[in-house]
């Protein structure tokens, strides 16, 4: 039987492993291993993080993409980042599209990690009129477009790994901001 945890380890049915162990316990947490037939509790106290308790409260785990719905929303939202010096990221998307449903909850941390220098949005191009669909000149889901200064400057196109497709994004926002 397996727990799983937060962090990079997999806790097994034989318990931790030595790396994963002095990790854990690095990083402050709290393990219950589950062995064959007895739990096991370790944890290391007083260990100092690099941000404080009131810091981390106040910074949100994500936050939720707003959609747009018709080209002049569009258009506003690039003027308003435009006066605003905002970059803009866009998931076009569709509900049918199964990478597409699991990449909007990582799009939505990532939009944390951002807020407020870098706005994003959502589009389903089911629920959109074709010229906001063209607008963007979308041609594979997901796509996930940087705009700035009124203009499209960069994408990427998923087709794989989420993970992949997340460095990818924060990699074409870092070179953008």
């Amino acid at each position: 039987m397996a727990v799983l945890a937060p962090n990079c380890c997999v806790f097994g049915s034989r318990g931790l492993d030595g790396r994963c162990a002095s990790a854990a316990a690095n990083a402050g947490a709290v393990v219950l291993a589950l062995g064959s037939r007895t739990w096991k509790k370790r944890s290391r106290v007083g260990v100092k993080l690099g941000a404080s308790r009131q810091e981390m409260s106040s910074r949100p785990m994500s936050v939720p993409m707003e959609a747009i719905t018709v080209v002049e929303e569009l258009d506003q939202i690039l003027e308003q980042a435009h006066e605003l010096s905002q970059v803009i990221i866009v998931d076009w998307m569709a509900t049918w599209c199964r990478k597409c449903i699991y990449l909007k909850p990582k799009l939505e941390k990532l939009a944390a990690e951002y807020d407020p220098r870098v706005r994003f949005y959502l589009v389903d191009v089911n629920k959109v009129s074709q010229e906001l669909v063209k607008r963007g000149n979308i041609t594979k889901m997901p796509t996930i477009q940087l705009w700035k200064d009124k203009e499209w400057k960069d994408e990427v196109v998923g087709g794989h790994k989420a993970w992949q497709i997340i460095d990818e994004v924060r990699e074409m926002i870092q070179k953008h901001i």
